[in-house]
C-alpha cells in the first residue's frame, strides 16, 4: 500500500472531513450535472402539458429545444453566481459555517424539483436548477478549501485528488438512479431530481460532528486553543506546535497584508504567470472534448450493436470508467507530479480524439470500427479522470500565496461556471454543422494546454510558495536576477514556511 494512503488511514478523521465535506461538495456537481439525461423526455413533456394547462398552447419543437437549452444552461448561470458570492461568504462565516448554510440552497431546489410535477409547473424545475448552480458555485470553492486546510502538509497531494473523485462519484450516482429500475421513471422522475436535497440534509447532519479550519480558527478568529483542539483531533495526539507556529508566522504577515481583489490579482505582475496558468487550465478543462464524448456514446453503444434498452448501462460503465480512473490518480500521485499528469493526460486525450474522429467517421464501413470506437471513449474518459479532471480543481490553492488564494479560486470558478455555459449553448450548433468534426475543435484545447504546462509551469514537488514563484519568474526570462527574488518575496510577504505539491 502506498505510504501516503497508510498516513492517511492514520488520520480517520480527516478521511470523514473528506466524506462529509464530499457529500454536499463536488458531488453536488457531478450529480447534477449527468442527472438531467434520463429524465429529459419526461421534463419536455412537462412543458408542453403547464403551456396546454395554462395558456391552450402546443409548442413546436424548436420551443422545447430552446426552453430545454434554457434550463440546462441555467444551472451554469446560478454557479457563476455561487462564484461570485463564495469569497465574501466564506470569509465571514468560515469554512464549515459556509458549506452548511449553503446545503439551504439546494434544500429548497430540491422541494421545488419534487413539487414541479404535481403542481405542472416547468418554472419550478428552473428556479431549482438555479439554486442548485448557486449550491454547487459556492460548494465548488468551499470544499477543496475545507478539506486541503483539515489536512497535514504531507497529504495535501492525495488529499487534493478526492475533490475530483467526489465529482465522479456524484456523475455516476446520478446515472445509476437514473436507470428505468429505479428513479429513471415517468412517476419517479422529480425524486431523481431532488436527490440533491437529501445529499445536502446528509451534509447538514454529519459536517457539525466535525471540527472547523484550524487555519481559519486560527488566523481569522484569532482561536489559538480551538486551533490545537481541532489539529489533535484532526491529526492525532501528537506534537502540533511546528503547524501551528507556522499558522502564526502566516498570521503575522497576513495581518500586515489585506487579501487581494480578483482585480488586483489579474493587474499585478508579480503573479501574472500563475493567473495566466488558471486561465488555461480551468477553460481547457471545460473545452477538452468529455461532453461531446458522453453526447456520442450513445451513438457508438447503438452502432456497436447494444440494444436501445441497454444504452443507459452502457453509460453506467464510462461512469464507472470514469470513477475508476480518479482512484487511479489517488494512488499515483504521491509518485507522478501533477504537471506531468496534467500534460501526459491532454497529449493522449488529443491523439485519442483524433483516433476517434477517424473511426467515428468510419464507422459505417467495417463491423468492428465502432468497438474501436467505444474503446477509444474510455481511453479518453480514463486519461481526463486521473489526469486534468485530477489535478486541476485545487490547483489554485497550489501555486498562490494566502493573499492572493481567495481571489484566484474565485477567477477559476467563474471561468469553469462561464465555459460550461458557453459550452453548453455552442455544442448543439457544432455538432448540427460540424457532426464528428467537432472533436478537432476540442483537439486544439487538449494540445494547447498540454504545450502550455509542459514550457510555462514549473516542476513543484516539495517547494514552498516561495520557491514555486521563483520557478515561475526562472521560466519566463527573470533567472539568476535581484529582481525574481525580490519579486518571489514581495509576492509571498515572507511566507517561507507553506510547502504543497504540484
Amino acid at each position: 500500500m502506498p505510504q501516503d494512503i497508510t498516513q492517511l488511514l492514520d488520520c480517520p478523521l480527516v478521511i470523514a472531513v473528506i466524506l462529509a465535506s464530499g457529500v454536499g461538495g463536488t458531488f453536488q456537481y457531478g450529480y447534477s450535472i449527468s442527472v438531467m439525461t434520463s429524465p429529459s423526455a419526461f421534463i419536455k413533456d412537462l412543458m408542453n402539458r403547464t403551456c396546454v394547462q395554462r395558456y391552450n398552447v402546443h409548442l413546436e419543437q424548436w420551443q422545447v429545444s430552446l426552453f430545454w437549452s434554457f434550463t440546462v444552461a441555467i444551472y451554469s448561470f446560478g454557479g457563476f453566481l455561487g462564484s461570485l458570492l463564495c469569497g465574501s461568504f466564506l470569509s465571514k462565516y468560515g469554512r464549515k459555517k459556509g458549506m452548511l448554510y449553503n446545503n439551504f440552497w439546494a434544500i429548497f431546489g430540491a422541494v421545488l424539483m419534487i413539487l414541479s410535477q404535481l403542481t405542472t409547473s416547468y418554472e419550478m424545475i428552473v428556479v431549482a436548477r438555479l439554486l442548485y448552480g448557486i449550491n454547487a458555485g459556492v460548494s465548488f470553492v468551499a470544499h477543496p478549501m475545507y478539506v486541503i486546510e483539515c489536512t497535514p502538509k504531507r497529504l495535501r497531494g492525495i488529499v487534493g485528488v478526492t475533490i475530483a473523485t467526489c465529482m465522479s462519484l456524484g456523475k455516476l450516482t446520478g446515472q445509476v438512479l437514473g436507470i428505468r429500475e429505479l428513479l429513471g421513471t415517468e412517476k419517479n422522475w422529480p425524486w431523481l431530481l431532488g436527490f440533491n436535497g437529501f445529499t445536502a440534509l446528509a451534509q447538514l447532519l454529519t459536517l457539525p460532528l466535525l471540527p472547523d479550519s484550524p487555519s481559519f480558527l486560527l488566523q481569522e478568529k484569532g482561536d489559538r486553543q480551538g486551533c490545537e483542539k481541532a489539529l489533535k483531533r484532526l491529526w492525532g495526539d501528537g506534537d502540533h506546535s511546528g503547524a501551528m507556529e507556522e499558522m502564526m508566522e502566516e498570521k503575522a504577515v497576513l495581518q500586515n497584508v489585506r487579501s487581494h481583489s480578483v482585480l488586483e490579482l489579474i493587474q499585478d505582475r508579480r503573479v501574472r504567470w500563475q493567473f495566466i496558468t488558471i486561465l488555461v487550465a480551468f477553460t481547457s478543462v471545460q473545452f477538452c472534448g468529455i461532453g461531446a464524448v458522453y453526447f456520442y456514446s450513445f451513438e457508438v453503444f447503438r452502432a456497436a450493436g447494444i440494444p436501445e434498452v441497454s444504452l443507459p448501462y452502457a453509460a453506467v460503465g464510462i461512469g464507472l470508467c470514469e470513477l475508476f480512473a480518479s482512484f487511479t490518480c489517488f494512488l499515483v500521485i504521491g509518485k507522478i507530479t501533477r504537471k506531468v499528469l496534467m500534460v501526459r493526460g491532454y497529449l493522449i486525450m488529443a491523439a485519442t480524439l483524433i483516433l476517434l474522429t477517424v473511426t467515428l467517421s468510419l464507422q459505417t464501413l467495417n463491423s468492428w470500427l465502432p468497438y474501436c470506437s467505444m474503446v477509444l471513449i474510455f481511453i479518453l474518459v480514463f486519461f481526463f479522470a486521473c489526469g486534468p479532471a485530477g489535478v486541476t480543481p485545487s490547483l489554485p490553492g497550489h501555486i498562490f500565496s494566502p493573499a492572493f488564494k481567495t481571489a484566484a479560486y474565485t477567477i477559476a470558478a467563474s471561468n469553469s461556471w462561464t465555459f460550461l455555459f458557453i459550452v453548453g449553448i455552442i455544442f448543439p450548433l457544432l455538432v448540427d454543422n460540424l457532426g464528428y468534426c467537432c472533436f478537432l475543435i476540442f483537439l486544439f484545447f487538449c494540445i494547447a494546454c498540454g504545450v502550455f504546462v509542459k514550457f510555462n509551469v514549473p516542476e513543484t514537488n516539495n517547494l514552498t510558495i516561495m520557491e514555486i514563484t521563483a520557478e515561475f519568474d526562472r521560466m519566463h526570462g527573470k533567472s539568476g536576477t535581484a529582481c525574481s527574488k525580490t519579486s518571489a518575496h514581495n509576492n509571498l510577504n515572507g511566507i517561507k514556511t507553506q510547502e504543497t505539491r504540484f
